[in-house]
């Protein structure tokens, strides 16, 4: 009897001990807790810590809580001038609402990266498809990343799935016209960089002859003034010379100079003879007139 009452106790303790064990949920930092009922959700842990469930009635289940990245299978696409190019890109999301992504998704990774494929794809292809071929190689350095993501929207909220951004890592042609394409932008643009070298110049030649005749206008001004100052300076230095010599005696001594003048310039060149007019200043001079 005492061996069967300590076989008894063992087994209950073991039990106990088996049901404390199964109560305890531990929930770790990156990740979500699922306790489940009869199949049914019943909590989620968020909180990273040790909490209880019903043993042997509640489960529990993990999902991740981390941020996840996805590597979307590279996809023909075609734009709107109808060139095919091949997409490789990939999506950053992560689970926003673990009961949506448990009920709708089984809670599976795969059927999640299957429903971000196909989403992110039909996003893509409604960019593309609206853009020139030359527009998406323009636009590759994150613009067109950025317009997918918003194209994308909120469609896959619904699973319990937020994308946080899609990223393209190749968005190219295929190998057989990548040249082709890549010969005939370069044209363009050489075509565009003649236009405005074109127009440079023009605006160039525009901008010198407006300045020649800006030049040639305030020459001719200068001059105009230069001629009417000279002239002014003359008739004041005749009115000077005029009050100068107003009386007979200082006009006397100007005719006298004057004639000085006029004989030192006839004997230049060896020339040392003066012929006079008898009325001549000099020759009054001479004779002590």
């Amino acid at each position: 009897m005492k061996n069967m009452k300590k076989t008894t106790v063992l087994l209950f303790s073991f039990l106990l001990l088996f049901a404390a064990a199964g109560s305890v949920v531990v929930t770790y930092p990156n990740e979500y807790k699922m306790i489940r009922q009869f199949g049914e959700i019943v909590r989620v842990d968020e909180t990273p810590g040790v909490s209880f469930k019903l043993p042997f009635i509640q489960t529990a289940d993990a999902l991740p809580k981390a941020i996840q990245l996805y590597d979307i299978p590279k996809s023909d696409v075609i734009t709107k001038d109808k060139k095919t190019m091949i997409a490789d890109a990939f999506v950053i999301w992560h689970i926003s609402d673990p009961v949506k992504f448990t009920r709708y998704l089984n809670g599976q990774l795969a059927q999640a990266q299957s429903r971000i494929a196909a989403s992110v794809f039909s996003s893509l292809k409604g960019v593309i498809s609206n853009m020139d071929q030359a527009a998406i190689i323009e636009n590759r350095n994150g613009k067109l990343a950025q317009d997918i993501t918003q194209n994308l929207g909120n469609s896959l909220e619904g699973y319990g799935i937020e994308v946080l951004a899609v990223e393209t890592k190749s968005l190219d042609m295929p190998d057989d016209n990548k040249q082709a394409v890549y010969d005939r932008m370069i044209s363009e643009r050489n075509n565009i960089a003649a236009s405005y070298t074109a127009q440079g110049n023009s605006e160039a030649q525009k901008i010198r002859n407006n300045t020649d005749r800006e030049v040639s206008v305030m020459r001719s001004e200068a001059q105009k003034k230069a001629e009417i100052l000279h002239a002014e300076g003359e008739a004041q230095y005749m009115q000077i010379l005029s009050g100068a010599y107003n009386d007979a005696g200082r006009a006397e001594f100007y005719s006298f100079v004057r004639a000085l003048d006029a004989a030192k310039t006839s004997m230049k060149n060896g020339n040392k003879t003066l012929i006079l007019d008898k009325d001549s200043p000099l020759v009054k001079v001479f004779y002590g007139e």
